[in-house]
């Protein structure tokens, strides 16, 4: 007697026809989408909620019907930059004008400009440039990649704990296989207790992708120009280029993404001009994306 030994789950995942063929199950067993969730649900979509639940269709299932929930009702696609410029004047997180080497979307982060306590506040201008980082990645790329600038931290710039942890639940929850990699540049060591404390909220696929990096150590350095061009990388991570925030220049380019995004999830021109109006109103000249110039 002769028994048949199974395929392994992990050769199974490898296999392109069982993943595609996953895809189809996973669009089958989430019946019939109308609307923006039809739009969100995409081929690419559904394979990312796949992987991060280790290609378990029951799971990914429950994973993506809790992310439906949650967009119809946190409405991402309907933020507007009029409605979350408050929380970018210092240039804690934004968009830059470079790319990784792989043609990824950079989000660069700066704790140390952390000005503003509020958690709602905070999470939706965390969504907001998710979201636009989203619109801007190139044809076929589906992560971004995150630098994480300790300059200027200290306990009283730190966010605090409830709010990472609602940042990191939203992005593991909703924004799944989103993140390639995230560099700590340089913490402090009075980071390490606050890092122990938030640690506990990833989950083990975003836990690898976190990376410590330091200026003096080479593994740090060789790590970091792996992943992005030494020349467009601003000398707060190494690079010989230059970082500088402009808030106004930036609302300028954000503003010009809304009217992108209003199209793209199909709001009416009305809308779109609306948009506009509102921002035109209620931003007010502040002291001077990321302009990264060479040194």
């Amino acid at each position: 007697m002769y028994l048949i030994r199974r395929q392994p789950h992990t050769q199974q995942e490898n296999d392109p026809s069982e993943r595609d063929a996953k895809v189809c199950e996973l669009r089958a067993a989430l019946g019939p989408l109308s609307g923006r969730s039809l739009q969100f649900c995409t081929d690419s979509c559904l394979r990312r909620y796949l992987e991060a639940r280790n290609w378990n269709v029951d799971k990914a299932k429950k994973m993506l019907e809790e992310t439906i929930k949650w967009r119809a009702t946190f409405k991402p696609e309907e933020i507007r930059w009029h409605e979350v410029a408050h929380e970018g004047v210092t240039g804690k997180i934004s968009r830059a004008n470079f790319h990784d080497r792989s043609g990824r979307t950079v989000l660069i982060m700066r704790p140390g400009m952390q000005t503003t306590k509020c958690t709602e506040d905070n999470v939706r201008y965390m969504v907001y440039l998710l979201e636009n980082g989203i619109l801007n990645l190139a044809d076929g790329q589906e992560q971004m990649s995150w630098l994480i600038d300790f300059t200027g931290w200290s306990l009283s710039t730190n966010i605090p704990i409830k709010t990472s942890r609602d940042c990191i639940n939203v992005l593991q929850n909703h924004y799944p296989q989103r993140l390639a990699i995230a560099f700590l540049y340089n913490p402090p060591r009075i980071f390490e207790a606050f890092w122990k404390a938030v640690r506990y909220f990833l989950d083990p696929i975003t836990f690898k992708k976190v990376k410590f990096a330091y200026p003096k150590k080479k593994e740090s350095s060789e790590l970091m120009q792996s992943y992005f061009d030494i020349e467009n990388l601003p000398s707060e991570f190494g690079g010989k280029a230059s970082l500088e925030y402009d808030h106004e220049e930036f609302s300028r380019l954000m503003v010009e993404d809304d009217e992108r995004t209003a199209k793209f999830w199909g709001s009416d021109e009305k809308s779109r001009d609306k948009i506009a109006d509102d921002h035109l109103a209620q931003m007010a000249p502040v002291p001077a994306p990321l302009a990264i110039t060479a040194s």
